[in-house]
């Protein structure tokens, strides 16, 4: 029986994707389940999978195009046996027939590859089983193919060389993928459409530190996670935008929108691009849930396996450059939120209390916004708030 395979459901604001590179071909065998190819949107990378055992019999569409929900895109064919399984000799004379066929070994391969990656490679003749991955738990990423690309390029010969220079020259034209071409039309689209202005401050984070090393083991101990930085900002911000929900609305139209829950969006790095998975009903959270959760996005967003719905929505966002190194920058909005927080790297600054000098963990934050809506009274106040609470974290007990 042959069954037809086809492109998922798509959801309404997806309204188209790109297959990658096929891991099966016509004519192999296929088991139930088994992933036979990746298709990338403009937010996550699902995954066709196998709906039976059987063999691929026909593939539709290649790698690389561009399709919608429920274009064909292979035939499964349930009742045939792999073109390339056979016995190594023929049967004796009188032998029973071999009722069992023989599943095709898969190829040996190396670290595992991410989507991106894959489709690269193949895009580039690359062969990802003999790479060495940079990404998560060693998993072969997009910069690794690249690498492997450029150290491969023939080498300029002097012929070819423009005079006055010398050295290879090498360069490569590469697609984006579709998540990054998506990254890019928001972050125009934000600029275009929003009069972004951005305000900053600092915040001693001697109180929050003295506080996580006091009970990072109890803490660590009842609930099985660590104590980091991100509960606190988390709970910080929608304390402050219980204050000021102008930050936590956002504009429709000649329409302002209030939103009377606080979803706060949480940039996580992936080797696709930057994604930001969102934290439901903050406001309801423990620190304990809201570590536990921002810990998972950040492993499932290496493995490519947040979904859409995670993804999707989101009143306020806060983004993290603090753990490359970033001193200071200003955040671009994720419409059609009003506001966004960037924390930035804590550092050891000379500061002045009771007419002393001290040294205390200073870190710089930025607060992003849509002046079309949020006053600069409002967002200074806003940051304040903010800065209060992380320099008395009592406040995020007590309310105030």
């Amino acid at each position: 029986m042959e069954i037809e395979i086809k492109v998922p459901v798509l959801p309404e604001s997806v309204a188209e994707a790109t297959l990658l590179e096929w891991r099966k071909q016509p004519g192999d065998s296929v088991r139930r389940d088994e992933i036979l190819i990746d298709v990338e949107t403009d937010k996550v990378v699902l995954e066709v999978v196998a709906p039976a055992d059987g063999v691929l019999t026909t593939v539709h569409m290649q790698g690389g195009v561009t399709v919608h929900s429920g274009e064909l895109l292979a035939t499964l064919d349930t009742s045939a046996v792999a073109s390339s399984a056979a016995v190594s000799a023929a049967p004796e004379i009188g032998a029973a027939p071999q009722l069992v066929a023989e599943i095709r070994p898969a190829a040996v391969t190396g670290m595992p590859a991410s989507p991106a990656a894959r489709k690269l490679a193949a895009e580039q003749g690359v062969d990802t089983a003999g790479l060495s991955g940079s990404g998560r738990d060693g998993r072969v990423i997009k910069e690794d193919v690249l690498a492997a690309t450029a150290q491969r390029a023939p080498a300029t010969t002097a012929d070819s060389v423009p005079s006055g220079t010398t050295g290879e020259r090498p360069q490569q034209r590469v697609p984006m993928t579709r998540i990054r071409q998506r990254i890019a039309e928001r972050l125009v689209e934000a600029q275009r459409t929003a009069a972004i202005l951005t305000t900053f401050n600092e915040v001693n984070m001697q109180p929050v530190m003295d506080l996580r090393a006091r009970y990072r083991e109890a803490f660590e101990k009842t609930h099985g996670v660590k104590l980091g930085f991100m509960s606190f900002f988390v709970r910080a911000a929608v304390e402050a935008l219980k204050k000021f929900p102008l930050l936590n609305a956002s504009i429709d139209g000649s329409d302002v929108i209030y939103h009377g829950y606080f979803d706060v969006g949480i940039a996580v790095s992936s080797p696709r691009g930057l994604v930001v998975p969102i934290l439901r009903d903050a406001e309801q959270l423990s620190f304990a849930e809201i570590e536990t959760t921002i810990g998972d996005f950040g492993r499932r967003a290496g493995d490519n396996k947040l979904t859409l719905e995670e993804l999707s929505g989101g009143t306020f966002s806060i983004t993290n450059g603090g753990i490359f190194g970033s001193m200071l920058s200003t955040p671009i909005l994720n419409p059609p939120q009003s506001a966004i927080l960037g924390m930035h790297n804590i550092v050891e600054r000379p500061v002045a209390e009771q007419g002393q000098v001290v040294i205390r963990p200073i870190m710089y934050l930025a607060l992003s916004y849509d002046h079309r809506l949020v006053d600069g009274r409002e967002a200074v106040q806003f940051l304040v708030a903010i800065k209060q609470a992380l320099e008395d974290p009592a406040r995020l007990l007590l309310g105030v």
